[in-house]
C-alpha cells in the first residue's frame, strides 16, 4: 500500500505533539523542583526492539540511552509483557544513565501485541545510598551510590504492586517528594499510551505503523544528505577531565572518527582507563554522548529518531572510562565524562564540517545541601541549577548566555529565585552574566554566571559537590578561545574562606553560611582577529566583556 506523504506528515507531527504532551503533564503534576522547574526529564517512544521513534526536546543525554532501556525490559520480560503492565529501571548496566534516572515503561498494545513502549525518564532528588542528592564523590563502586533497580514489574495487568512501590519508597530521604514525583512519572507514560491508541484508533494500526517506518527512513535519508556533505577522511581529537577526584588528574577521552561517504564510524577505544570514582561511563550513556554530538551536527528540522543515527558505527573497549566494567561507580557520567565524549567527537569532526561544529558548552559543577528548614522544621535537600554556565558559539553567532551544558543543550532549566527562597531557606542577594567567561572567537562562547546565595538555618547542614571544569574550560573550537573555568568558594564565619573543589563530600555548612559561585563560559568559535568592532562594541554595552 503506498501511504500518502500527507497522512505521513501528519502522524509524524502527531508523534511529536504526544511527547511533548507528556512532558507538559510531567512538568505540572511533579512535586521536586528539580523536576517541576529544573526539567530534568525527557519522554519518548520506543517500540519494542528499542528503536527510538520520537522523543521531545529534552534533555539529550537521556533520550540516547532510553533505547538501551527499552531493549532491556523486553528483553528480560519475554512473554511477560500484559496490558495493564508497568515497568521501571534505573540500572545503568540495563540502560539506564545513572541511578538517580529512574525510567518508567508503559507498554501500548494493538490487541493482544505489544507495540511500543511510553517512556518517562526522570531525574530523582535522592535515590539513597551514602550521600544526599544522589551524587557520592566518595563511591567506589555502584552500592555507594544508591537503590540500583534492574528491569522490575511495578503493575500487573492494571494492579499495582503495592509492596513493590513501598520498598522503593522506604529506600530514600525524601519519601513524599519521591511518591509524587513516580506517580507524575507515571501519569505522564499513561498519557502518551492513551494518545498513542487514540493515533492508531483513528488512522488504523496498519497506517500507523508504515507511516512510523517512513519517517525513521525519512530521518535516516536527511542524516545521510547532511553526512555526505562533509570531507572524507580521519579524524582525531581528545577531551580532558579535570580529575576523578582521587587523585588521578587530566582523564582523556580520545575519539576517532572516520568518514567515508554517509556513515561515519565513531572509535573511543583509545580513551583513558576507567577510574575509582563516579566520572566512568556506563555503555547506554556512552552511546548517548555519541548520538547527541551527531545530533548537534545535523539540520534541525531531521527528527532525532532511530533513522537519524542509522549512520552511526561506534566502537569502545569495556574497562575505559567511557564504556567502565559492571559494578563501577558511574553517577556522574551523565554530565561527566557525557560532555567530554561529546566535545571530542565534534572536535575531531570540526575540520571536516567547519559550518556546523559548534565550540564547547560549560562544564556542570552542581552543589547540594541538606538540611532543616527552620520554617517549617521539615528536612530539605536542594540541588543548586541557578549559574548556568554559557553555551558554547558557532557558525551561527555566539553561544547563548547561562545555556547550560552540552549534554542537556538547554534542556535544563535553572528555577525562579523567589520560588527557590520560598522553598528552601536560602537568600540569593547576586545571580547575573559572569563578564569575560565566554570565549573570545569570530563569535564569542556564552558568558556564564555570578551567584551569591546564604544559608538561612539554625543548625549545621551538609553539602556535596558533582562536577568538574574547574581546570579545564569549554573547549574553543576552529581557533576560537576555551571559556573560563568555574571558580566556587564558600565564605563561613571564623573560617577562611574557601575554594569549594568539584568533587567533595561532608562539605559543613554552617548557619549564615556564604556561597560565592562562578561558573564556567562557553568556548569561542573561530579566530579572534575576524570578530567585527561592532560585535566587541556590543560586548561591551552588553557587560558580557568588561
Amino acid at each position: 500500500m503506498t501511504l500518502d506523504p500527507i497522512v505521513t506528515s501528519v502522524i509524524q507531527h502527531r508523534l511529536r505533539a504526544i511527547v511533548e504532551e507528556m512532558g507538559e503533564a510531567m512538568l505540572r503534576t511533579a512535586y521536586s523542583q528539580i523536576l517541576n522547574s529544573s526539567r530534568d526529564f525527557s519522554c519518548a517512544i520506543c517500540d519494542l526492539d528499542g528503536r527510538l521513534i520520537a522523543q521531545a526536546e529534552h534533555v539529550p543525554i537521556h533520550v540516547g540511552a532510553l533505547p538501551y532501556a527499552a531493549r532491556a525490559v523486553t528483553e528480560f520480560f519475554p512473554g511477560e509483557i500484559n496490558p495493564g503492565d508497568m515497568f521501571l529501571l534505573n540500572d545503568p548496566y540495563y540502560g539506564g544513565n545513572h541511578l538517580p534516572d529512574v525510567t518508567v515503561f508503559v507498554p501500548v498494545f494493538e490487541g493482544e501485541a505489544a507495540r511500543f513502549w511510553s517512556i518517562n525518564r526522570s531525574h530523582q532528588s535522592d535515590i539513597g545510598g551514602a550521600t544526599h542528592g544522589a551524587y557520592n564523590a566518595a563511591a567506589t563502586e555502584i552500592w555507594h551510590e544508591g537503590l540500583r533497580i534492574p528491569p522490575l514489574k511495578i503493575a500487573e495487568r492494571g494492579t499495582m504492586r503495592r509492596d513493590v512501590i513501598e520498598m522503593l519508597i522506604a529506600n530514600v530521604r525524601h519519601p513524599r517528594d519521591f511518591r509524587g514525583d513516580l506517580n507524575a512519572m507515571i501519569g505522564s507514560a499513561r498519557l502518551g499510551e492513551r494518545r498513542l491508541l487514540a493515533l492508531a484508533g483513528e488512522f488504523g494500526w496498519p497506517v500507523t505503523q508504515q507511516a512510523i517506518e517512513a519517517i525513521l527512513d525519512g530521518a535516516e535519508r536527511q542524516a545521510r544528505a547532511v553526512i555526505a556533505t562533509w570531507r572524507d577522511g580521519v579524524y582525531r581529537a581528545e577531551a580532558i577531565l579535570d580529575d576523578d577526584g582521587r587523585g588521578h588528574d587530566d582523564i582523556a577521552i580520545r575519539a576517532t572518527v572516520e568518514k567515508r561517504g554517509s556513515d561515519l564510524t565513531v572509535d573511543l577505544s583509545a580513551s583513558d582507563p576507567q577510574v575509582t570514582s563516579f566520572v566512568n561511563s556506563s555503555y547506554a550513556n556512552m552511546r548517548a554522548g555519541v548520538a547527541a554530538a551527531l545530533a548537534y551536527l545535523i539540520d534541525p528540522d531531521t527528527p532525532k529518531n532511530d533513522g537519524a543515527f542509522r549512520p552511526l558505527k561506534v566502537i569502545a573497549k569495556p574497562g575505559t572510562v567511557v564504556w567502565a566494567n559492571a559494578g563501577a561507580p558511574v553517577t556522574l557520567c551523565t554530565s561527566h565524562c557525557a560532555n567530554e565524549i561529546i566535545e571530542a567527537v565534534i572536535k575531531a569532526l570540526a575540520p571536516a564540517c567547519p559550518d556546523r561544529a559548534m565550540a564547547g558548552w560549560g562544564r556542570r559543577f552542581r552543589i547540594a545541601i541538606q538540611g532543616r528548614d527552620p520554617r517549617t522544621e521539615r528536612g530539605f535537600i536542594w540541588h543548586m541549577f541557578q549559574a548556568r554556565p554559557g553555551g558554547g558559539a558557532s557558525p551561527a553567532g555566539d553561544g547563548w548566555p547561562g545555556a547550560g551544558e552540552w549534554h542537556s543543550a538547554g534542556g535544563i532549566k535553572f528555577g525562579s529565585l523567589e520560588v527557590t527562597e520560598a522553598r528552601f531557606p536560602l537568600f540569593f542577594s547576586r545571580h547575573e552574566f559572569r563578564p569575560d567567561s565566554g570565549g573570545d572567537g569570530a563569535f564569542r562562547g556564552g558568558p556564564g554566571g555570578l551567584l551569591t546565595f546564604t544559608v538561612e538555618i539554625k543548625e549545621p547542614a551538609l553539602a556535596n559537590t558533582a562536577g568538574d571544569g574547574a581546570r579545564h574550560g569549554a573547549c574553543g573550537i576552529l581557533g576560537g578561545a576555551d571559556g573560563a573555568p568555574h571558580h566556587y568558594v564558600l565564605h563561613s564565619a571564623g573560617r577562611a574562606p574557601r575554594t569549594i573543589r568539584t568533587k567533595e563530600t561532608g562539605i559543613e555548612v554552617r548557619p549564615g553560611d556564604r556561597f560565592e559561585v562562578a561558573s564556567g563560559g562557553g568556548g569561542g568559535w573561530g579566530d579572534p582577529a575576524a570578530r567585527s568592532a561592532a560585535a566587541r562594541a556590543d560586548d561591551v554595552t552588553s557587560g558580557f566583556v568588561s
